[in-house]
């Protein structure tokens, strides 16, 4: 597993880490990297929507006619 060692946080930001960790009845080098976990890895179905709204704009924007009739025009073909 990685290491990282993040320098100069806020002092609050590492008091909400300690008493995130307090709280969750672990120490504080199990429980840092839950939280950049998360923030890193969007869940399932936030990946999924935004996967689809990035089809549907790609799909939108692109037409394949004069691609088509290209080849068409290549091969000599109808």
């Amino acid at each position: 597993m990685g290491q990282s060692t993040v320098r100069r946080l806020n002092r609050q930001v590492v008091l909400s880490l300690r008493q995130r960790a307090a709280a969750n009845q672990a120490s504080a080098e199990a429980d840092h990297p839950v939280p950049l976990r998360d923030a890193r890895l969007p869940d399932r179905e936030v990946f999924a929507s935004r996967a689809n709204a990035l089809r549907r704009r790609l799909r939108a924007s692109i037409d394949s006619t004069d691609v088509i009739r290209a080849h068409r025009d290549r091969r000599g073909s109808p």
